[in-house]
């Protein structure tokens, strides 16, 4: 983008300068009459002039023809001679302009060379050095002189190509940029969107389309920045801006096919998938051969351009096929990239003669792109903006619900404040449980630490803590206080059956009681108040996990006592709240833990969790010297067994497989799903003849137990196992699972149902 930008201010400046020169200037005039010419190549005399430029000029060789360029009757002759007489005319600084040469040229006027492009052999031919335009420089009395060309091409064109004009110098540097301004600030556009589609592919998930989209865009502005003549006079390199131009115009058809097999992808087009990379092939050939010396960079066009053509003939078959089954901005995308491809033919066309020469606008096909990319951002973009702004009222309305909520807690609190000293205290003994739980790495923890410090929030009141077992139909108690002995069942609240309070029917939640409520209409009176602990699970959503209850004193009476016992209610019920929320953090980050790190079909223990825990046991076993080994399992036949029974069979097969796996190992082993049908076991401690022991013990247990699926026996799968220990087989614990992996191999290729060591015979390289 920078050299973009730095162009611009140089053609413009360059354009100021030289506008008032060129204003008084006279008219360009096009060289169309008049021209003849003659096949095959001059003789040199001993001055090294072609005779041609020096014989009679009425010679009868020389033949009419109306524009310098593929003569008839060409018969794979590549030298040819052309010349012209040069009319009169006002000029101050003449040049005659050529738009380009088949493929590299000497001009002579007056029997002396005044201009060369390429470099002429003894046997005047030359390679391929570029297609630039060239500005010949007139000497004084130029007029009615001929002038004459001499041209190698072995190119499918031979000769002079597009415009041949006289000019002043001024007039062509601004005749250069007036036809090349349109094509540099197209590219500079079609740049940027190329650098937004970037952007997007890192941070948006669908990165194939938008990186195709992104090679498309640089492609194409790179194509014009080439092919513009304004490149000339930022540098003077033809050959380099013909590979660039050549690079870029042969990774269109690889962006545009990558493209459409991603928006495809659901149809599988195996033909496109092909197409793409048939092109890249040819665009690393063609460029790598040429920039080799091996062949000439202008060679490589007419294959491209026919490989082309077919490409895209088939593309649009398959586009047709499936237009009607693509979104609205895909059609935009695909309709501005077949503008840029008809254009490119038409271009084509031109470049090979099969169309009369004219500037062919490729520039627009380009900007259309462009633009529909840009309209389809700026659709997206006020949708975005519309839901953000929909999104923004909603959290608004939230926010002011809160707020409102908030701020009646505060008043709330406020009060309670001026009311009750006694409740500071309790807030910070809560705030003392709340940091306390935050600590707490699991929800067993958290209750554990619940129940020692449960009695110093309900103090003074006498009361009970309960855990919920059983998935919620008993509840077990953690612990009492404020009793002499054992805790009093609660017969208001719960009837004990064996010891343990049953929690049907529970009790209503215990709500707000206002400070002047009649003591004597309380309903509870002489019995227990019910507190529910709630927490939020994402698996099983709000669920109580545990019940505080604390009794109601004989005399109670919130106007006679200090403290008041519907305020310490409320208080409790307030901060049983809190600590609701705090477990429910601890919930979520163990079960964040578990999805994290637990296989969700069998239950074991996942890849990330092996890699993470082979790493720690590779670690822990080298430093204390304690031996370490590893098994890799494998179902055999996996896939028939799938295929003949269906998948459902064998999720059933993997869970059966996991649960002898869990019954054949001890707790210190960890057994994972390494994925697939693949099960890995780390056994810390463990030597090598001891885990081949367990292995024989798995599978022969696996052989004893039949795959039960809905009611149908399956009947038995077997495994192959890969065993390897350290130190018996390598020197770095970390080498244990590709040890353990190849021997696995050699099971499987030893008939499978069979178990494979690794060998205890250590390389020389392993010390």
């Amino acid at each position: 983008m920078g050299s973009v930008s730095l162009l611009f201010i140089r053609l413009i400046f360059l354009s100021a300068c030289l506008w008032t020169f060129a204003s008084a200037s006279a008219s360009p005039l096009a060289l169309s009459e008049g021209w003849q010419y003659r096949w095959g190549d001059s003789p040199v005399t001993d001055n090294g002039v072609p005779a041609w430029v020096l014989e009679d000029a009425a010679t009868e060789e020389w033949r009419a023809i109306s524009f310098p360029s593929n003569p008839p009757n060409r018969q794979g002759r590549e030298q040819v001679w052309f010349r012209i007489t040069l009319p009169d005319g006002d000029w101050r600084a003449p040049v005659l302009y050529i738009y380009s040469v088949d493929l590299i040229v000497q001009v002579f006027l007056d029997g002396e060379r005044i201009y060369q492009y390429g470099t002429f052999d003894e046997t005047g031919a030359g390679r391929f050095e570029g297609w630039p335009w060239h500005a010949i420089a007139l000497p004084e009395g130029f007029a009615g002189k001929t002038l004459y060309f001499r041209v190698f091409s072995n190119y499918t064109d031979i000769g002079l190509w597009g415009e041949v004009s006289i000019m002043d110098r001024p007039d062509l540097v601004l005749y250069i940029l007036d036809n090349s301004l349109e094509a540099l600030v197209i590219a500079g556009f079609s740049a940027l969107i190329g650098l937004l589609a970037i952007i997007f592919a890192v941070l948006q998930t669908e990165k194939k389309s938008f990186g195709s989209i992104a090679l498309f865009a640089f492609a194409s502005a790179v194509m014009l920045v080439a092919e513009s003549q304004a490149s000339q006079l930022l540098w003077n390199q033809p050959l380099v801006w013909d590979y660039l131009a050549a690079g870029s115009y042969y990774l269109l058809p690889v962006a545009m096919a990558l493209l459409l097999e991603q928006w495809l992808a659901d149809h599988r087009p195996w033909i496109i998938n092909l197409i793409w990379k048939l092109h890249l092939l040819y665009a690393t050939v063609a460029l790598g051969l040429s920039a080799g010396s091996a062949i000439d960079l202008s060679s490589t066009f007419p294959p491209f351009d026919a490989l082309f053509l077919v490409s895209l003939a088939t593309s649009t078959v398959v586009v047709m096929q499936r237009f009607r089954t693509l979104v609205t901005e895909q059609r935009v995308v695909l309709l501005s990239c077949g503008i840029f491809c008809v254009l490119l033919v038409v271009d084509m066309a031109v470049a090979h003669g099969v169309l009369p020469w004219g500037r062919v606008p490729v520039s627009w096909g380009t900007l259309a792109f462009s633009v529909s990319v840009v309209l389809i951002s700026l659709f997206h973009f006020s949708r975005h903006q519309e839901a953000l702004h929909t999104l923004n009222l909603s959290l608004e309305q939230q926010v002011t619900e809160r707020t409102r909520k908030a701020e009646a807690l505060v008043r709330r609190e406020r009060a309670r404040v001026r009311l009750l000293t006694f409740e500071n205290e309790k807030n910070r003994v809560l705030n003392d449980i709340i940091a306390g739980l935050q600590d707490c790495l699991s929800l067993s923890q958290a209750l554990n630490y619940l129940a020692r410090v449960m009695a110093d929030l309900c103090s003074p009141l006498k009361g009970a803590l309960y855990q919920r077992i059983e998935d919620g139909r008993a509840y077990e108690r953690l612990a009492h206080w404020g009793y002499a002995g054992e805790a009093p069942a609660f017969p208001l609240i719960l009837a004990t059956a064996g010891g343990v309070p049953e929690a049907t029917p529970l009790p209503s939640r215990y709500h707000n009681l206002p400070d002047d409520e009649a003591p004597d209409s309380s309903p509870w009176r002489e019995g227990a108040v019910c507190f529910h602990i709630d927490v939020h699970s994402a698996s099983e959503g709000v669920q109580t996990l545990g019940l505080l209850m604390v009794e109601v004193p004989e005399n109670f009476s919130s106007r006679s006592a200090d403290y008041g016992a519907a305020r310490l209610f409320h208080a409790l019920n307030q901060g049983l709240e809190r600590i609701g929320i705090t477990l429910s953090s601890i919930t979520l980050h163990e079960e964040l833990q578990k999805y994290s790190y637990e296989d969700a079909l069998t239950g074991l223990k996942n890849r990330r969790y092996f890699n993470q825990l082979l790493e720690h046991e590779s670690a822990v076993a080298e430093r204390s010297k304690v031996s370490l080994a590893l098994l890799v399992v494998d179902i055999d036949h996996f896939k028939r067994f799938n295929d003949n029974h269906g998948h459902e069979a064998g999720d059933s097969a993997l869970k059966a497989v996991s649960r002898v796996l869990q019954q054949q190992f001890r707790d210190s082993d960890v057994v994972c799903r390494f994925g697939g049908e693949e099960f890995v076991v780390i056994m810390p401690g463990a030597k090598l003849a001891g885990a081949r022991e367990k292995a024989e013990n798995l599978c022969r247990m696996m052989r004893a137990t039949p795959i039960q699926h809905q009611g149908r026996n399956l009947g038995i799968i077997t495994l192959s196992v890969g065993v390897a220990a350290w130190p018996e087989c390598a020197r770095d614990p970390d080498d244990l699972l590709g040890l353990a992996d190849r021997a696995l191999y050699r099971a499987k290729e030893g008939g499978r149902d069979r178990i494979e060591g690794c060998s205890t015979d250590l390389p020389a390289s392993m010390g």
